[in-house]
């Protein structure tokens, strides 16, 4: 038998953990691969023992169906250290919660084994021994609000629910839900108790593979949420052929008594049973269940507590009665408490009893019935309103819907079905009734029935009916969601609310426009979404639009945090501050130095001026924004994934471009189109090396993702975040100076010669200290000059604007060139690839006007990209008015006469590197 190493001291463990060698050769873990018996699973955890060490720290896991996490979550059990589980797919919530909790270990999945990140080898953390377990509360993704499990929680759990369900060792229990989800995490625990198998699948009850799957595992019991019952029905499951399922258990949210007792009835005729649960985070998990042979009898109900635990009523002054109250729950399964910062983990029991939050009655049958939910109540125009008794209305009237509500309005969203049942009485008044079906609903009707329901005015009802419910990853309603649908955003997208909650629903739903994502919440950071420079000014000046300010490390920072008011002011100080708000701005150094590196570059290439250095102060920039928004806490494999993410985003729309260039003129060739141009032809002086500036940032980019995949650099980079780059600038140094026997700067590709800027751009983006930024200020003051001969001006430009990088983070502005100089430096690098082309079509009329046109047309085919991009409609109507005026102000640029001649044909181009 393989023995786990001696656990830590000062900490307890988990018991079934322990226990696992006691069930010898059974099947433990069944996978569409085979089968792993407990033998073999001991040998596995007690490796992964031996990995995690002796030295009790806190370690972060996401969660997953595999084996690999099921491992590590029960070496960590079994050693005594206390266990962050997160959501294995979400990996938003994984880095807010490292920041947050700052974790001693971290686990990152990886193909075959997992990674093990040992940040520290003695913990940070003041540990209580009892510690065992942190989840997310239900219904939370990400949030910094943690349940502290005890080892005696999860132990208890697991023994009163293989108690009630009378597990045996033969049974075989299919993971539908989420190890991370407390539901999921309790099949697994009191399955494994029993010495019962686990067909571990991450597969979907509606995908076939997991039926033939289970089939062939001889699968005896499914868990659901009433979602997966939602999927069960989808699937025909009535009619599947399942000859050893033994029984079916649902919680995670109500199921429709209609629906319980149609599933009680179907188990009854094919032999299985319906065990209806009732619990919370909380509490482990479990709390109560509905015995089998009641639930026909007595749908509506949760049933008795678990062995082990006890209810009590406490009294609510809405809901009168010996019989009805809070439900408040005591048993070994209660949590520790919540954790709301890495101080918590040191505390003990801080409750010893739960309140639900939910309203309950007891019936005279002794079962428990839960009739509302305390929180959910709101008052609106000075009615209480219950949103739960709302669904359960237009439930009756055949109508799916979740509802939820603030002090101004109830929301409401909803899914019709033809069949309502009631007609007559409910119908608008303006409606005429001819929709062609008498019976399915509309939003006017919805709207109507519940108004009629709570006595409210129908303005204060916001319907919307969609084609499904919208839900957590856990399959439970997401009422915020429902609050987003419900209430009409203005043409920004963004709900004029007043209210903390629809500031951030408004929040909310501007990430998800401007990043293309479906899955933020106020927990969400810029960074932790993928989001990246080239996305980034467009966020900033939204967001400081919006909040008035805006701090500067706001891409790291939670939308919660920053809808956190700031500092009281003095009365007068604040009344100064709502005067100037309006026209008072700062703006980002960054988006400074683009916005003006890009103006400089056009002018100078039309002749309107001559200010030059631009494009090489970009490239400074690019490998700031790169260390900025790719080396983050995230795994190896998602960092590589947003690096390629952003190449694309870079090269697809450039290549495009070129190749419309090439059927218009002669400036390009193939080897433009494939972005080739400088790596094959690097002493070529024609037209082609107007690509020079893309093909350098993208050859560059691929080149550092490359690295960065070799696990050993990926390691390198977290321990000396601002040491590598500074060593590849040394790197990069030998070609800038033709060092070590290297052909001459003109024999090599561009991005070879001056990476060693993306480099400092990059060190002075991690640099922390004084001496640091010295260091790479020092750095660019030695090296630039020189490299542009004879041009000190530009020389001395490209210093100028590194440094102000370096040391001044942002500027003072005003809240119009916020918006000329956001749109300028979003576009950008589609401004620099589609000027070549346009500017010679105007200059000849006006050199400023051909600036302008220049800068314009950037802005409108970047603007086109990044729509295509999202997959949404160009040009929409929703296109800010900022936008609009900003490109208003840009147009007086371009009707001062010039005075200079025309350019100079092709035949006669500036020597190579002076093309900026």
């Amino acid at each position: 038998m393989t023995l786990h190493p001696a656990p830590p001291a000062g900490g307890r463990t988990l018991l079934l953990a322990h226990r696992l060698a006691t069930h010898g050769d059974r099947a433990a873990l069944i996978t569409a691969d085979g089968e792993i018996s407990y033998r073999e699973l001991v040998a596995r955890v007690a490796d992964a023992a031996l990995r995690l060490g002796t030295e009790r720290r806190l370690v972060l896991l996401p969660g997953a169906n595999t084996a690999e996490a099921l491992v590590l979550h029960l070496a960590a059990l079994s050693m005594g250290h206390p266990l962050l589980l997160v959501p294995g797919d979400h990996p938003e919530a994984v880095e807010s919660l490292i920041a947050a909790y700052d974790p001693d270990v971290v686990v990152r999945p990886a193909a075959g084994e997992w990674e093990i990140e040992e940040r520290r080898a003695v913990s940070a953390h003041d540990l209580h021994p009892d510690l065992a377990l942190l989840l997310s509360t239900s219904g939370s993704t990400g949030s910094p609000k943690l349940v502290r499990l005890s080892h005696d929680n999860l132990q208890a759990n697991a023994e009163a629910i293989a108690t009630y369900l009378g597990i045996r060792d033969t049974d075989r229990a299919a993971t539908t839900l989420p190890m991370h989800y407390c539901y999921g995490l309790s099949v697994v625990h009191s399955h494994l108790l029993r010495g019962a198998g686990l067909v571990l699948t991450g597969l979907s009850v509606a995908d076939s593979c997991f039926w033939d799957l289970f089939r062939r595992a001889r699968g005896t019991s499914l868990a659901g949420v009433p979602y997966t019952f939602d999927l069960l029905d989808r699937v025909g499951f009535a009619d599947l052929d399942l000859p050893h399922l033994r029984y079916v258990t649902q919680a995670g949210g109500r199921l429709a008594p209609d629906r319980v007792a149609r599933y009680a009835a179907l188990g009854e005729r094919r032999g299985w049973d319906l065990f209806v649960m009732y619990g919370q985070t909380e509490a482990t998990a479990r709390m109560a269940y509905l015995p089998p042979d009641l639930a026909a009898a007595h749908p509506a109900s949760i049933g008795v507590p678990v062995p082990g635990g006890s209810f009590r009523l406490e009294p609510v002054e809405d809901h009168p009665g010996a019989d009805t109250g809070e439900l408040v729950y005591s048993g070994p399964n209660v949590m520790l408490g919540y954790a709301r910062t890495p101080d918590d983990l040191s505390l003990g029991r801080t409750i010893d009893e739960l309140r639900t939050g939910d309203i309950a009655r007891r019936t005279p049958e002794g079962l428990y019935e839960i009739v509302g939910r305390r929180s959910r109540f709101v008052k609106i125009l000075g009615l209480r309103i219950d949103p739960q008794r709302v669904e359960a209305m237009l439930e009756r009237h055949g109508v799916a819907a979740l509802c939820t509500g603030d002090d101004d309005a109830l929301a409401v969203a909803a899914v019709a079905s033809g069949d309502t049942g009631d007609t007559g009485d409910s119908r608008d008044p303006g409606d005429s009734g001819d929709s062609g079906d008498p019976g399915a609903f509309d939003e006017r009707r919805i709207r109507r029935l519940v108004a009629d329901e709570c006595g409210l005015p129908t303005g204060a009802v916001h319907v919307q009916v969609v084609d499904e419910l919208p839900r957590l990853p856990t399959g439970k309603p997401d009422y915020r969601a429902v609050r987003a649908l419900a209430h009409h955003p203005d043409r920004d997208g963004i709900a004029n609310t007043p209210s903390t909650d629809d500031a951030a629903e408004a929040l909310c739903e501007l990430y998800a426009q401007i990043l293309d994502r479906t899955d933020v919440t106020e927990d969400s950071t810029f960074v932790g979404l993928g989001g990246d420079s080239l996305s980034y000014v467009e966020m900033s000046i939204h967001l400081e639009d919006r909040l008035g300010h805006l701090p500067h490390n706001w891409h790291t920072t939670s939308i919660r945090e920053l809808l956190r008011p700031p500092e009281q002011k003095p009365p007068a100080a604040r009344s100064r501050s709502r005067s100037s708000r309006s026209r008072r701005r700062t703006l980002e150094t960054g988006v400074a130095l683009r916005a003006a590196a890009i103006f400089c570059v056009v002018g100078s290439h039309i002749g309107v001026f001559t200010i030059r250095g631009g494009a090489h102060l970009l490239l400074a920039v690019a490998g700031y924004n790169f260390a900025r928004f790719h080396l983050t806490d995230a795994g190896r494999r998602e960092r590589v994934r947003r690096v390629r993410r952003s190449i694309t985003r870079i090269a697809l729309p450039s290549m495009a471009w070129i190749g419309f260039a090439l059927l218009i003129s002669d400036d390009y060739t193939w080897d433009n189109l494939f972005l080739l141009h400088n790596a094959l032809r690097p002493q070529d002086m024609g037209s082609g090396i107007h690509t020079w500036f893309i093909e350098a940032l993208v050859y560059i980019l691929i080149a550092v993702v490359a690295v960065l995949c070799v696990p050993a650099v990926d390691r390198a980079e977290r321990r000396f975040p601002y040491g590598l780059p500074v060593a590849l600038a040394g790197l990069g140094l030998l070609t800038r100076y033709e060092l070590v026997g290297l052909p001459q700067r003109s024999q090599m590709t561009d991005a070879v010669t001056v990476f060693w800027l993306f480099a400092l751009g990059w060190a002075a983006a991690k640099s922390r200290t004084v001496p640091q930024r010295l260091l790479v200020t020092a750095a660019a003051i030695a090296t630039v000059p020189g490299f542009f001969p004879g041009e000190p001006w530009r020389e001395a430009i490209v210093v100028a604007g590194f440094t102000l990088l370096v040391w001044v983070p942002t500027l003072p502005s005003r809240e119009r060139v916020n918006q000329v100089a956001g749109l300028t430096a979003t576009s950008s690098m589609y401004i620099y690839l589609t000027h070549w082309q346009i500017y010679p079509l105007i200059d000849g009329f006006s050199k400023h006007l051909a600036l302008l046109v220049s800068l314009v047309f950037g802005i409108a085919y970047g603007t086109a990209v990044v729509r295509l991009m999202r997959g949404l409609p160009l040009l929409p109507a929703r296109t800010s008015l900022s936008s609009l005026r900003s490109l208003s102000f840009l147009s007086s640029l371009a009707f001062a006469p010039s005075p200079t001649p025309r350019r100079e044909p092709a035949s006669a181009p500036a020597p190579r590197r002076a093309v900026d």
